[in-house]
């Protein structure tokens, strides 16, 4: 078979005592395709040019270097029949019980987490490939995340999959249960800006909860794509647990099916087409999209503080292109030129006089994300509105951290979410001012941020905001408290999960009312007395005083009559 190998490295700095495995050591499932044409139409298979990612490093300089070496091969397609015979398969194993016992979740948990220790260099390598993620954020925000949430899913599943006893009326006399219960065979459609977490934070949940999963990452993060799909197939059960690599087609072929949930991660104008191909099937949906989120600065709020934690937030969560990224900042006019000067002072501080060269800042994901950032950037009314950074380098793909200052309402940047390192701020009057407008947009931010020393605007931001999320004095750790659901609402999204709500997402909450059949009073049938419909009401309704008033209503022999059991 003719193969075309291509080779890029990207240097990765960590110290790790195994090397990674080498190139031919990887049996990668295919991601991608080089073809505009879907196959999905035919019964027959049809073949295509795809590109399997694989990782391996080198020792340069004393450094470890991470190489991605792309090998184009012929495969067969992964149509709509392809498709249907993977779930029908899940579907099977799904059916015979196979993941409803707790031993077979544990082991999934256990297998994920083992992905997590066994695997992190290569991890490491393969996000540094992709997206060039500094080591540090690939750590915190990614492989920590997970190993968090794993571990407690593993320690509380016992608890989850018990069922909730609740009380009930003593008149039915018998006993109540929620049972959680799998769903079935889920889809799970991940993103490229987190995509470790963002692919196996879900698989936690959806495993916890007992279903059979179908995981289909990013292809726009092609090594760790790839990764994943080999890691998974070797941890974690292959007969209820897959990984279908690709781009358009290969979802498009697995939306046409029935699944029992799915969970998409990603862009609102992607979510609109997941939840029209689920009501297909009236498949219940999961939708973690995006939106512009504000953070509203007060001016009694600690300036150093505040920036840096603005920074942090924005630029050191993926250089901005992150769905909880603080979007645009509000504060008041004479404020803001002092937030200004702060932000370059710390801004130096963390990525140096020339943040374009520093390791710590991730590149944009790809060539048409930077042309569309540049787009916003060089609008005629937004580009003399630049107060810092505004540096480019469309070879290496990197921005560097711009504020601008008073751009118009009406302006690209203040009318589509950013997803990069662009950062507007916003003047009014008075702080107050910033929740009517940020309401006035008419969209519900997936998180919202407040900085401020003053209860009562906090009471007040709380009270006026809706917003998936919101953290006052500070930025993005709300997503990282598992106790907290973390989700949208309105166009943000919709469900929410992470912790025990990542289990609730993937399970249906089942209630069971069991009564004994030793007692079956005449005065539940008809003919109904006038006495019996008296009480029945009363005992329907759960009133006590309308049943100790039924009851006093009647003499002795008709309690006796009403009392009488049927048989």
């Amino acid at each position: 078979m003719a193969m075309a190998v291509t080779v890029a490295h990207s240097t990765l700095f960590s110290k790790t005592s195994s090397l990674f495995p080498q190139p031919n050591g990887y049996k990668c499932l295919p991601f991608s395709s080089s073809s505009s044409s879907s196959s999905m139409a035919s019964s027959l298979p049809m073949k295509k040019t795809w590109t399997r990612h694989v990782v391996s490093a080198l020792e340069l300089d004393g450094l470890k270097t991470a190489i991605n070496v792309s090998v184009k091969e012929e495969k067969a397609a992964f149509d709509s029949k392809a498709a249907n015979s993977l779930v029908k398969q899940l579907r099977a194993n799904f059916a015979a019980g196979k993941t409803r016992s707790y031993d077979w979740r544990m082991g999934q948990l256990r297998g994920i987490l083992k992905i997590l220790d066994n695997h992190e260099s290569e991890i490491v390598a393969a996000l540094r490939s992709d997206l060039s993620k500094p080591v540090h954020e690939a750590f915190i925000n990614e492989i920590i995340n997970l190993k968090k949430s794993c571990k407690l899913a593993i320690k509380k599943l016992k608890e989850w999959m018990t069922p909730e006893k609740v009380p009930i009326s003593l008149a039915l006399k018998g006993s109540a249960e929620i049972v959680p219960e799998p769903l079935g065979v889920v889809l799970i459609i991940s993103t490229w800006n987190f995509p470790l977490l963002l692919s196996l934070d879900p698989v936690v949940g959806a495993v916890a909860a007992g279903n059979s999963v179908v995981l289909k990452p990013s292809e726009l993060a092609p090594v760790t794509s790839s990764l994943l799909a080999k890691l998974v197939s070797q941890y974690l059960d292959r007969s209820c647990v897959r990984v279908v690599e690709g781009a358009v087609p290969e979802t498009t072929a697995l939306l046409e099916q029935k699944w029992d949930k799915i969970f998409y991660t990603g862009s609102g104008r992607i979510g609109r087409t997941v939840m029209a191909a689920a009501a297909k099937h009236l498949t219940p949906v999961v939708l973690e999209l995006g939106g512009k989120c504000p953070v509203v600065v007060d001016p009694d709020a600690d300036i150093k503080v505040t920036a840096r934690r603005i920074a942090i937030g924005k630029w050191g969560c993926n250089n901005g292109q992150a769905c909880i990224a603080p979007d645009y900042i509000i504060t008041t006019k004479d404020f803001a030129p002092k937030l200004v000067d702060t932000f370059r002072e710390v801004l130096q501080q963390i990525f140096g006089r020339s943040p374009l060269n520093s390791k710590d800042l991730s590149r944009i994901v790809n060539s048409n994300h930077f042309d569309r950032l540049t787009k916003l950037m060089d609008e005629d009314k937004v580009s003399g509105k630049i107060v810092h950074g505004g540096e480019r380098d469309k070879t290496k793909l990197k921005i560097a951290p711009t504020i601008f200052l008073d751009v118009p309402h009406d302006s690209l940047i203040m009318n589509e979410e950013i997803f990069g390192p662009l950062l507007p701020i916003i003047t009014v009057d008075k702080v107050e001012d910033s929740f009517d407008l940020i309401n006035s947009s008419g969209r519900k931010p997936l998180a919202a941020y407040l900085f401020t020393s003053n209860e009562e605007l906090k009471k007040q931001f709380v009270a006026s905001v809706s917003s998936g999320g919101q953290l006052v004095n500070d930025t993005v750790l709300h997503v990282a408290v598992q106790e907290l659901p973390f989700g949208g609402v309105g166009e943000s999204g919709m469900g929410s999960y992470h912790g025990k709500f990542s289990f609730d997402a993937f399970s249906h909450k089942k209630p069971v009312l069991s009564r004994s059949t030793d007692d079956d009073l005449d005065f539940r049938y008809p003919p109904y007395t006038d006495a019996q419909w008296k009480l029945l009401k009363a005992l329907v309704g759960g009133d006590r005083l309308e049943i100790l008033g039924a009851f006093a209503s009647m003499d002795l022999s008709t309690i006796k009559r009403v009392f009488r059991p049927s048989r």
